[in-house]
C-alpha cells in the first residue's frame, strides 16, 4: 500500500506568469499529479481572443480569472470577467468566452475525465494522414448541439441530426 498524498503548494501564479512568455497562449499550466481526481489548467487567451460557445455535458467547471479581463457568454446571459472572478459552469450549459484588450488569463477546475477507450476499427482520416491517434476529439463536436459524436467518420450527429463536416468533405 502505498503512502498517502499530503497537502502541498504546486505553484504560485503571480510568482509563475511573469516568467510564461506573453506571447504563449493556450494551456499554461496543468495540474499532472498522478493519483488526483480533479484536472485543472490555467489558460491564457490573447487579446480579443475567445473560445468558442459551446456545450459540456459530462461536467461542471469552475473557472477562476487569474489575470486580464474578458466576458462570459453564457446561455443568453453575458457576464463581465476581472481578475478575481469566479465563474461556476453547470455541465449542459452553453458557453462562450472572449478576452479583453490584454487578454484573459483563468484556471479551470473540474472532476477528472475517465481515460478514453479505443472505439471503432477505421482510424480516422486525420489520423491516417499523421500516423496515430488524432491529438484531440474535437473533430467529433457537433458544432450544432456540442455533443461527441458516436464515431469519429459519422456525417451526421446522433443527437440532433445535424450533418457534420469530416476531414474527407475537403
Amino acid at each position: 500500500m502505498s503512502a498517502p498524498e499530503k497537502p502541498r503548494l504546486l505553484v504560485s501564479f503571480d510568482q509563475y506568469l511573469p516568467y510564461v512568455s506573453s506571447e504563449q497562449t493556450g494551456a499554461l499550466w496543468r495540474l499532472a499529479e498522478g493519483r488526483r481526481q480533479l484536472d485543472a489548467n490555467l489558460i491564457r487567451l490573447p487579446p480579443s481572443g475567445g473560445v468558442a460557445a459551446h456545450v459540456e455535458h459530462s461536467l461542471d467547471v469552475l473557472l477562476v480569472v487569474v489575470a486580464g479581463d474578458g466576458r462570459l457568454d453564457g446561455d443568453g446571459e453575458q457576464l463581465a470577467l476581472a481578475a478575481g472572478s469566479v465563474a461556476w459552469l453547470p455541465r449542459s450549459s452553453r458557453r462562450g468566452l472572449s478576452a479583453g484588450a490584454h487578454g484573459l488569463v483563468y484556471l479551470t477546475v473540474h472532476a477528472r475525465r475517465p481515460g478514453l477507450s479505443v472505439t471503432g476499427t477505421a482510424p480516422t482520416a486525420l489520423a491516417a494522414r499523421e500516423g496515430g491517434e488524432a491529438p484531440c476529439s474535437l473533430d467529433r463536436v457537433c458544432p450544432e448541439c456540442g455533443r461527441m459524436r458516436a464515431e469519429a467518420g459519422a456525417p451526421f450527429c446522433a443527437w440532433c441530426g445535424e450533418r457534420v463536416a469530416d476531414a474527407n468533405d475537403g
